[in-house]
């Protein structure tokens, strides 16, 4: 299999060294694509801390040379501006992309340039489901009239440092579960990008960006990211509460996400996916 990977991040290195412990996954090459000023830190790293993860392991600045390394299968897991930089050019020269930044689907012309260009290459842009469950059904009842999804996340308060939320509460002395934002998924996409993609896959997957409804909370009470979602709908109603274990290093990021990531990738080489 020959892997690429957009990013270089926690979620990346966390998924690269989950790779490394699998045996099912030999790895024919590995491309990562990171920024100009990162390239000589990032090969490094691969080359020292991850020896025999890959026959060939190359890293990249540009979404050409990465195309040009012919990857079987691509991870985006760099942000919203890495899906809107990188990712259209990559669909159009017909490669599939794993989307991990599911929020920045949330800006329409972003949305619509990724659409366009899946089409015009005849590739297809997965979107992970990442630190939810239950997509599957949800998918399944988005054409039911009167469904409704309300979604709450939850997270200690210095998971929401250097967001709006800093501005809205004091995140330091806060004592007990304060809600700082309620609206619409398309503004809490947009508002907090590192936050709040389980609040876009949700509005995908069901009503949509404007008609699902958010609120985040800062809890310093807990130390995992909660996610509870309530569907309401004419033939299924249901609810769903999951308590994931942060990313190490990034508290922001539930590391059920790099798993959700490994079980596409393992979907995608074994005959039998579930």
């Amino acid at each position: 299999m020959r892997l690429a990977i957009i990013g270089y991040g926690n979620i990346a290195k966390t998924l690269v060294e989950q790779l490394q412990k699998t045996s099912y996954l030999p790895l024919e090459s590995l491309c990562v694509l990171t920024i100009p000023e990162r390239r000589d830190e990032v090969l490094l790293s691969l080359q020292t801390d991850y020896i025999g993860l890959a026959k060939v392991i190359r890293v990249v600045t540009n979404s050409y040379d990465l195309i040009a390394d012919e990857p079987d299968f691509i991870v985006e897991c760099a942000g919203h501006d890495a899906v809107e930089q990188y990712v259209p050019s990559i669909l159009m020269a017909g490669k599939n992309v794993l989307v991990v930044s599911v929020g920045a689907l949330a800006t329409r012309s972003i949305e619509q340039r990724l659409k366009t260009a899946a089409l015009k290459g005849g590739a297809k842009l997965t979107l992970v489901s990442g630190a939810i469950g239950g997509i599957d059904l949800l998918s399944a009842l988005n054409s039911v009239e009167d469904l409704q999804v309300t979604y709450k996340g939850i997270k200690p308060p210095m998971a929401w440092a250097g967001t709006p939320a800093q501005d809205a509460i004091d995140l330091g002395n806060i004592t007990s579960a304060t809600m700082f934002f309620k609206g619409t998924a398309k503004e809490a996409a947009i508002q907090y990008p590192k936050n709040a993609n389980v609040a876009a896959t949700l509005a995908i997957a069901g009503v949509g960006f404007e008609k699902t409804q958010v609120m985040l909370i800062a809890d310093p009470n807990v130390i995992s990211n909660r996610h509870e979602y309530q569907v309401r709908s004419l033939i299924s109603n249901y609810s769903i509460c999951l308590e994931n274990m942060p990313l190490k290093g990034n508290a922001k990021t539930s590391i059920l996400t790099v798993y959700s990531i490994l079980r596409e990738i393992k979907n995608y080489i074994s005959p039998i996916n579930i």
